[in-house]
């Protein structure tokens, strides 16, 4: 940041010696127009960016994801979809709904810990939940190979019963204790730990064909300033949801030496000021990313919605800037199903603008699942398909096809 000051400073200088140059031997009246001289001030290199991540040991191919996906938001925003490989819209498999539309690949894939840590996992071949975690991770050792970039979520079933993570299934009780209770000291923290511990055993075991830890961004207690949520905001305070997001991180990094993460926290969208924002941000040595999850300024609001939308994700994207971290709408989307009919251009205009206006620096978008009878992202039979397909093809859209490799630093 140093070197960019004085940069700037000796250019100004530079500019004012012209300047009186041209005053003292120029006849001409019209004032000399020159044009203002760019100095790029991202103080993120190659060299530095461990520095600025959580993980300051954190595998190389972890360390080049965050400095390209930080570079990446300059020029465009990356597209994904949760369940992209296993969700489609009328159970039609094969490719995901994104590739049958526009021919390429998704940017992102979303997954969730859910299955992985429910406790009817025992971790033989013969059950479900277990399927279901071979099934997930084969997926992501799939989507890395391609230069697609992972993401879990992580609905952890409450830890009284372990039967839901929705707030409305749990009594007046539970919901009171369920979150206390797994914080250091709690009478859940063991279980906890032992959550964290399937976590960090099945992220050690992502590997690429040579071995190397596939990195993936992490979101756990998202959505948390709702109340659907066993973690939202009426049931813990803002000091007790940072202390269970510190302990989360420093378990999974320090204890169990997990070093292929980065940790993004994700609000929905209720905030509209930078210190809403930032009410129970656990620290900038615990987030890499800086996240929204954002579906209700999207229903059927035009573009007024949009805007609103675009307000949200630039606090965050300033945000960003000023801290050295990543700006991202975690979550979005407009579900379509029998009874909810299409929104005209809802991509290509609404969300498009949402993502861009304002120059703002966003490094991805994800959507909701799609599944047999409802979808988030159309399919190439869908009436909205061409909005979708026009949205993607724009000239800061990504999806995997023009992607850079996001796993390598650049040379």
């Amino acid at each position: 940041m140093k070197q960019s000051f004085l940069k700037t400073a000796f250019l100004s200088t530079v500019f004012l010696a012209l300047l009186s140059c041209s005053s003292d031997n120029n006849t001409d009246t019209n004032p000399v127009v020159v044009p203002p001289v760019l100095v790029d001030t991202d103080p993120l290199t190659t060299t530095n960016v461990a520095t600025y991540m959580v993980d300051k040991n954190a595998t190389k191919e972890t360390i080049a994801l965050f400095y390209n996906l930080k570079k990446l938001a300059k020029t465009k925003f990356a597209i994904g979809q949760q369940d992209a490989f296993n969700g489609f819209y009328k159970d039609a498999g094969g490719d995901s709904d994104i590739k049958k539309n526009t021919g390429n690949d998704p940017a992102i894939l979303g997954s969730d810990f859910m299955f992985i840590t429910d406790k009817n996992n025992n971790e033989q071949s013969d059950n479900w939940f277990y399927q279901q975690e071979k099934k997930i991770t084969d997926d992501v050792k799939s989507a890395y190979a391609k230069g697609i970039i992972n993401t879990f979520c992580w609905h952890l079933r409450e830890p009284n019963n372990e039967d839901s993570f929705y707030a409305a299934d749990m009594t007046m009780e539970q919901k009171n204790t369920a979150f206390k209770s797994i914080l250091p000291n709690g009478a859940n923290h063991e279980w906890y730990k032992k959550k964290l511990d399937k976590v960090a055993s099945v992220v050690a075991n992502l590997k690429g064909v040579n071995g190397e830890l596939i990195p993936i961004i992490f979101r756990p207690f998202h959505e948390f300033d709702g109340s659907w949520f066993w973690w939202g905001a009426n049931f813990c305070t803002a000091e007790e949801y940072k202390t269970a997001y510190q302990f989360t991180v420093d378990y999974l990094k320090n204890t169990k030496g997990v070093h292929n993460i980065l940790y993004a926290f994700s609000l929905d969208n209720s905030y509209t000021t930078e210190a809403n924002y930032l009410s129970r941000y656990p620290g900038d040595a615990y987030v890499d990313i800086l996240g929204i999850d954002n579906y209700g300024d999207f229903n059927n609001q035009g573009q007024a919605g949009a805007d609103k939308a675009n307000a949200k994700l630039k606090i965050i994207a300033d945000l960003a800037k000023t801290k050295v971290k990543i700006a991202a709408m975690t979550e979005t989307g407009y579900q379509i199903t029998s009874s909810n009919t299409p929104i005209t251009n809802w991509f290509s205009t609404f969300l498009y603008s949402a993502l861009t206006s304002n120059n703002i620096e966003v490094s991805y978008v994800m959507f909701w699942t799609n599944n047999k009878d409802a979808y988030y992202v159309p399919n190439a039979t869908a009436t909205n398909a061409s909005d979708f397909k026009s949205f993607t093809t724009k000239s800061k859209s990504a999806l995997m096809n023009t992607l850079p490799k996001m796993y390598e630093l650049p040379k």
